[in-house]
């Protein structure tokens, strides 16, 4: 009997062990993974948008942000979903529909199911950029070679079914032509630096790497795959406006999600704290300078967001 109540105290001793790390989380500093190279989009508004992660009145640690680049996002994205501790303490940020388009074609150990999201900050449509001195104007000019030039039109993009190649695609089917889609390793910021050195004849990209390669003087932007134009790039028409039946179905959400297995606790926590972290008036600056289009949702909103673009993926792909 005795043995009995010392086990019972013990077990109640470890529940309530547990119970309090959960109550005083975090503890120490978090790491959020980008499974992209440092310098492209999602690595430069991650670092923006959890920059007042230490403050008293957000999480009270820092979020240190780690990349674990290749295969389009595969590699960070396995990691996180069959090789981390769910402690909290390590988040993972999320791009769709990259991960989401990934698990449908298959060969990857990770779905919505492997991973629980947090929130999301930004919303990032794909842009047809090419190098500043080049022969194309428009879209039209574009989609003209490609015609003379079967399969000869030379582009990159961040990888194989992330929302670049979901736009190229795209393109594919509504102008009728063959494309010749590279896939770079590096990333968003190898893609546009491919398009820059004159690697490839154009590139899909995201929308913030475009901005900022343009005022720089590197590239043209000549089209959006957006149902609307971006306030950030009011001259330049969207893919519908220069007559090709493309929707809004390749723009990139990013946010916050964590491994499934991650205490509710913990959960519940960082959905409350996290998009006030984005509301942050710092945040939205320097989002609005780096040209990164932002979208705030909380963790229900996300959770319908990542159905919608499920079902609408799973549509997509079978017909693409």
């Amino acid at each position: 009997m005795k043995k009995l109540i010392a086990a019972a105290s013990i077990a109640l001793m470890g529940l309530a062990g547990t119970a309090t790390a959960q109550d005083n989380y975090p503890e120490r500093p978090v790491m959020m993974m980008v499974s992209y190279g440092a310098g492209g989009a999602t690595d430069f508004q991650a670092r923006i948008v959890t920059m007042t992660a230490g403050n008293e009145d957000a999480l009270g640690m820092p979020i240190a942000i780690v990349n674990k680049p290749g295969a389009g996002g595969r590699v960070g994205w396995n990691w996180l979903a069959t090789q981390v501790e769910p402690d909290g303490y390590t988040l993972g940020a999320y791009n769709v529909p990259h991960f989401i388009a990934q698990s449908i074609e298959g060969g990857v150990d990770y779905s919505t199911d492997s991973f629980e999201p947090i929130a999301n900050w930004g919303a990032d449509p794909a842009v047809f950029v090419v190098g500043a001195d080049s022969q194309f104007n428009s879209m039209e000019d574009v989609v003209n070679y490609a015609k003379e030039n079967p399969g000869g039109l030379t582009f990159s993009g961040a990888g194989l079914y992330v929302g670049h190649h979901i736009a190229a695609l795209q393109l594919e089917k509504a102008a009728g032509v063959k494309l010749a889609y590279i896939p770079n390793n590096a990333g968003g910021a190898g893609a546009m630096k491919a398009v820059i050195a004159g690697d490839v004849l154009g590139g899909v990209n995201n929308l913030s790497d475009a901005f900022r390669a343009e005022k720089a003087g590197n590239v043209k932007i000549l089209g959006v795959f957006d149902n609307e134009r971006s306030d950030f790039l009011p001259d330049v028409p969207t893919m519908k406006e220069q007559g090709y039946d493309i929707d809004n179905a390749s723009v990139n959400f990013r946010g916050v999600m964590v491994p499934k297995g991650t205490p509710q606790p913990i959960i519940d926590k960082l959905a409350e704290i996290v998009p006030a972290m984005f509301e942050n008036d710092r945040v939205k600056g320097k989002m609005e300078a780096g040209g990164s289009p932002m979208h705030v949702m909380t963790r229900d909103e996300v959770i319908e967001m990542w159905a919608a673009r499920e079902e609408t993926l799973k549509e997509l792909l079978s017909g693409l």
